[in-house]
């Protein structure tokens, strides 16, 4: 992705780019059951790589599976490109940790801009603490072993009901998560931005006592005037 749609996004909600994405006919892009670990105060952005999780068959699960050096867990952590986010399909299931808190560090020290799976973290606490953002649905303190098996890197998975595919862009805000179509993601930024702006207007209208009807959505002229004035004021 680029420089400028990734600025963009950045300031942009998760709920306004689900209006843009429904807009055009895309209503389940939203990873259900997922928020942040921690709040930071800013979006998480960035091209998703992913893994997918299978269900763990004891033969082939055993904690001596972490010495192999191409367990596909560890190799996700070493390989996620700098400024990519990880998603993770741990098929909705928090009954084990999707990873802890080591995994997680090293991800962000070798760049990641965040980190999303549908399952839960273990050593939660020690994740929140990190600078980098994470979601997950809830802490996990089993290992990953016990329920999942980690099986295939950077192909399409669902993640929280959510289609995902390599490098379409991740959003996340103080809410939740967002998965844009690649394609469209320049399209998709700019519309954003434009709705934000109108957005913050409304919001400041109506805490002036403003009514929302003809408002918002605008279906009145003279909300376009006023907007256009305060958009030239703001500089916006």
């Amino acid at each position: 992705m680029n420089d400028e749609t990734r600025e963009k996004l950045m300031g942009v909600s998760v709920a306004t780019l689900a209006t843009a994405l429904y807009k055009r006919g895309l209503r389940h892009q939203v990873i259900q059951g997922v928020g942040p670990v921690g709040h930071k105060g800013r979006n998480m952005v960035g091209p998703a790589f992913t893994l997918r999780y299978m269900p763990a068959r004891e033969d082939r699960n055993q904690l001596v599976e972490f010495r192999n050096p191409e367990h596909p867990q560890r190799v996700a952590i070493e390989t996620c490109p700098p400024g990519h986010v990880l998603v993770m399909d741990s098929r909705k299931s928090a009954a084990a940790a999707s990873a802890g808190d080591i995994l997680i560090t090293r991800l962000m020290m070798r760049g990641a801009a965040g980190v999303v799976t549908d399952g839960g973290f273990r050593d939660a606490m020690n994740i929140a603490a990190l600078d980098m953002p994470a979601y997950h649905t809830r802490p996990a303190s089993p290992t990953n072993l016990t329920v999942n098996e980690a099986i295939a890197l950077n192909e399409p998975i669902g993640c929280g009901d959510a289609p995902v595919f390599p490098n379409d862009v991740i959003v996340g805000d103080d809410d939740s998560v967002i998965v844009i179509p690649h394609e469209i993601a320049d399209e998709i930024a700019t519309e954003a931005v434009e709705m934000t702006a109108y957005e913050d207007f409304v919001m400041e209208r109506v805490r002036a006592g403003e009514t929302i009807i003809g408002l918002y959505p605008q279906t009145k002229k003279e909300h376009a005037a006023a907007f256009a004035e305060w958009r030239a004021a703001q500089g916006r």
